[in-house]
Parts: C-alpha cells; structure tokens; sequence
C-alpha cells in the first residue's frame, strides 16, 4: 500500500459511514415505493371488486398480463396480488401506510395480515417491528407469543423507586409470564438448573428479555463484609444506563426473596454502579406468584424491583403426546403378549 497521510484512515472510515447510510436509505425509500404500489394496486382491484364485481378469475387474468408487462418484476403472482387486496383492506388510510407500514418489508406486512385481525394490536407490532428493528422471524416469534398481551404486566414498585420518565420505560421493559419454551425441565429441576438451561440457550433467552439488554455474566461475585455473593444473571440495560439482576426461582413468589434481591441491589449500587449509571434494577422471575401478595411485599421498598413469572415448554410436544400409548394401552400389550406366551 502506497503512503498516505495520517489522516487518510480516519477519512475513508468516514466515507464508508456515509455511502453505507446512503445505501440504507436507498433500500427503504426503494422499499416504501414497493409498499406504496402492492397497496395501490390493492386498492384498486378493491374497488372493481366492490363496484363491479369482479371475482378469482379476472385477479388471475391480471397476474399473467402484469408478468407479460413487466417481467423483469416479481410479485406479480395470483397469491401476491391476493394479499395486496387483504393488505390494502387492512390499511384503509393511506396516511397511516405512508407513515407506518410503508417502513415495513412485504414479508413483515404478510406476517401482520396473516396472524392478526385486530387492527389496533396490528399497528401495535408494526410499531414495534420498526422501533426495535425486528427482522421477519422474530415479528413471528413475538406474535407467536403474544407479547402485547405481556409486555409492562410485571409486578413491580417502579413508580415509586424510579423518576417518572425512567419508571415508565422500565415498566415497558418486563413482561408477565416470560416465555421460556426453548426450555424443557423436569418437576424436581433446581433454580440452577434452570440457570444453566438459560445459559444454553442465551440467544433464545435474550430474544425473550428484549432490546436493550447486554449480558454481563452468571454467578457474578460480589463481595460484602467479606462474604461471598453471587447473582444469578447481570445484565446492563443499554437504553436505560443501569445494571439489571435476575434472580431465578424454581417455585412460587415468596416474599421473603424481596429482601435478599433487596440486599442484593444496595450492593450491587455501591459495587458496581458508575455515577452515570441509574439505579439498579432487580427482577424476580419465579415459576407462580400471587399478584396480592407480591405488592405487599414490594410495599415500602425503595430499590426498584418487580415480580414476573415464567412458562416452560411442557415434557412432550403437544403434538407428540397424542401419539404415544397410553398406560392402559400398554397394559393391554403386555396381556397380550402374556397370552402368546402362554399359548406355547
């Protein structure tokens, strides 16, 4: 490489930068285009549909002369133009298609149409897709798992222990129950087996805890009085500036944890908490709880803390156990075989 001025790194480090800013906002102006035309089109074989009547065959007939049109174009299927009618009678308002789903791929537009009828939980996840920058699997993944339905339930006494404008985003942050069905264990599991399956799935279990969280390890050692004390799992929230423990229970809220996660916050404060850093946050995941009985016990607290609870997967699929023989069908084949025995 031939010499060049110091300055010269720092140069094309920033030219980079921008020609790869500029080829983002080629794609997404290049893909609200598209998003606009599917939904013109939509609306249009809406509208012919409705005044004349038009059925199956003629949306048919439209697919081939569009593809003769326009070959080098794809999209232009029977199906596609299908779900351009579906998505444009879903999205009535251009404005709202403008300024929302527009900023959506057609796979993720897809997603919403095909797995959502309500149109407010529907602009619910377009919103959300486009804040935290969802890719189409994990649109699915949190449609799947209803997460509107459990996002901001947890228990906690955030409104309390935070300043408004953070509690109110800690809140948002947790979720009631929390769904760990990339997990399996048995009834006699112990709070680190539990751990130790978190850990083996960690892509899995950081999906699940949301943007924002950066993992910083498990069993953390902290030292008070010259005791030894370990959190379960630390994380520090990258939106919220503040560390965040996890603590990890095999049964039912009780409320004598609260004073232990407590302790365990006071120190972690002192410990690990830069000046810049927030409070930190503690969360309780156990397997129950009982909502009255943990807002008693989170009453007075002044560390922010909350309860969520969590789902495992079940032993067997659902699909699997209907599949496989019951104990009296089993019974029935040992007395079968029993009475073959006996007949030589």
């Amino acid at each position: 490489m031939p010499d060049v001025p110091a300055e010269y790194p720092q140069l094309l480090s920033d030219l980079k930068a921008r020609i790869q800013a500029a080829q983002t906002r080629a794609a997404l102006a290049v893909n609200r285009e598209l998003i606009l035309l599917y939904w013109q089109i939509g609306q249009a074989i809406l509208q012919r549909q409705g005044e004349a009547g038009w059925g199956a065959k003629v949306v048919d007939q439209l697919s081939k002369d569009l593809k003769h049109a326009f070959p080098e174009m794809k999209g232009f299927s029977p199906r596609n133009l299908k779900y351009m009618r579906a998505f444009s009678a879903a999205w009535p308002d251009g404005e709202v298609v403008q300024q929302l789903v527009a900023q959506l791929p057609w796979g993720h537009n897809i997603a919403l149409l095909q797995q959502l009828k309500d149109p407010q939980e529907r602009e619910w996840y377009a919103r959300a897709a486009i804040h935290h920058g969802w890719s189409r699997n994990v649109l699915i993944h949190q449609l799947d798992s209803r997460l509107i339905e459990r996002q901001g339930r947890a228990t906690t006494n955030f409104g309390r222990a935070l300043p408004e404008a953070q509690s109110e985003l800690a809140q948002q942050l947790l979720k009631d129950p929390y769904n760990f069905d990339f997990l399996t264990l048995h009834d006699e599991a112990l709070e680190r087996d539990l751990e130790r399956g978190l850990l083996a799935h960690l892509r899995d279990f950081m999906l699940e805890l949301g943007v924002g969280f950066a993992f910083v390890g498990s069993q953390y050692h902290l030292e008070v009085g010259g005791e030894d004390f370990y959190l379960d799992l630390l994380f520090y929230h990258l939106k919220l500036r503040c560390y965040v423990i996890v603590e990890l229970k095999i049964g039912e809220f009780r409320p004598e944890f609260v004073g232990k996660m407590n302790f365990y916050l006071s120190a972690a404060d002192d410990l690990l908490r830069h000046e810049q850093d927030a409070p930190t946050i503690g969360l309780l995941l156990c397997r129950t709880q009982n909502k009255v009985v943990a807002e008693y016990a989170l009453r007075g607290v002044d560390k922010p803390l909350g309860v969520s609870t969590y789902q495992l997967a079940e032993s067997l699929p659902a699909d699997l156990k209907g599949s496989l023989p019951s104990v009296e069908d089993l019974e029935k084949e040992m007395e079968k075989l029993g009475g073959e025995d006996n007949d030589k």
